[in-house]
């Protein structure tokens, strides 16, 4: 049975984003529809809106969504109406990357993710007067009241959980903490440089906390968001508007640079002062949504003797990583909780305003 879905629709680039209701396909038999309680603002969907990412209109964007499963599909198994669910990332689960445990570099990603429809190129969403409008970003268009999602990308989360707070857990809060804690497996007693102190910095943060790391330095020009970063475990922070970032760096690090960096940016002079900042054979990972034609000097990359990964989603399995860290919150050794200012859903431009001028580390659009 279709379902009507009141949703913010894109349609056009730097247009802003109209409420609309829409139809919703039948779910088929290995997907579930689920009832949004609220969706995470990420910096990938104004990276839609504003062209640094190609992408087909009308767009439903929206992919930090979570809520409550209202129809599972036929072969669906483990998933009951009723049950909360948090909604990350697609993948295809029969690549050769998805079956040895690697979904986030599922060699379908960028189609099943940007291409604004299913694998078989199926649309989930129409207007209501039948006309084409895209839907499945990033296996789910949260940015509605209603989202389709396949079962194999969909997290069950305890009952007991604030469903309002777990829709950054499936994309930027994952990605920055599984920077830290996968991508660049970073063991106690190590030295991290975070550049950027936004929702995806300040996760790997407190990743670097949990990871045990003892010398944790942020980077930004935000004095408000260094303190914010300080209390959220960074050891040290480093105005670089105000002071040599990399003199400072090595100083904090006894002149021989940190072994681990994680830029969260995306601008070239910040990856530099990385390169420059951190040890011979240092691991720099990079997860920042560059603008297009963006590069860097191959001479900071080529005889550097640091390896540079362009990780993605934290290299997460969201189904085992998302619950390990509602572990941690519910331990109190990972509040990203703190990072979040929630907004009616029908206010998306405020909270697209203030995620621009940074007064919302990270926005949640609450569904009425």
């Amino acid at each position: 049975m279709t379902t009507i879905a009141h949703a913010a629709v894109l349609h056009a680039q730097d247009a802003p984003f109209t409420f609309e209701d829409v139809t919703l396909d039948d779910i088929r038999p290995d997907e579930l529809l689920v009832r949004v309680a609220a969706t995470g603002l990420c910096h990938t969907d104004l990276a839609v809106q504003h062209g640094h990412i190609p992408a087909p209109f009308p767009f439903v964007l929206g992919h930090e969504g979570a809520g409550t499963i209202e129809q599972v599909g036929a072969a669906v198994t483990g998933y009951a109406v009723g049950d909360k669910v948090a909604v990350s990332f697609a993948s295809c689960g029969h690549c050769t990357n998805c079956l040895t445990g690697r979904e986030a570099y599922c060699r379908n990603f960028m189609a099943l993710n940007f291409g604004g429809a299913r694998e078989d190129g199926s649309a989930t969403i129409t207007a209501t007067d039948g006309s084409p409008v895209h839907g499945s970003f990033f296996g789910q268009s949260s940015f509605a009241s209603h989202l389709i999602v396949e079962a194999r990308n969909a997290v069950k989360l305890p009952a007991d959980t604030d469903v309002e707070l777990a829709g950054p857990l499936g994309c930027g809060v994952q990605t920055g903490a599984g920077t830290v804690l996968n991508s660049l497996d970073v063991p106690a007693g190590s030295a991290v440089i975070v550049t950027g102190t936004g929702a995806v910095g300040l996760s790997a943060i407190m990743g670097a906390r949990v990871a045990g790391a003892t010398t944790i330095i942020a980077v930004d020009i935000l004095p408000e968001r260094l303190a914010f970063a300080s209390k959220l475990g960074a050891t040290h922070t480093v105005n670089s508007k105000d002071e040599d970032a990399v003199a400072r760096i090595l100083e904090i690090t006894g002149g021989v640079g940190a072994d681990y960096a994680v830029d969260t940016t995306a601008v070239p002079a910040v990856v530099e002062t990385l390169v420059a900042a951190t040890a011979f054979g240092a691991k720099i990972a990079l997860v920042g949504v560059p603008k297009p034609d963006t590069s860097i000097p191959l001479g900071a990359i080529s005889g550097s003797g640091k390896t540079f990964v362009g990780a993605i989603e934290g290299d997460a399995v969201p189904q085992k990583f998302i619950p390990e860290l509602l572990a941690l919150y519910a331990a109190g050794r990972f509040p990203f909780d703190e990072l979040i200012t929630k907004y009616p859903f029908a206010e998306i431009e405020q909270a697209i305003a203030d995620t621009q001028s940074g007064k919302a580390v990270k926005a949640v659009l609450v569904m009425s």
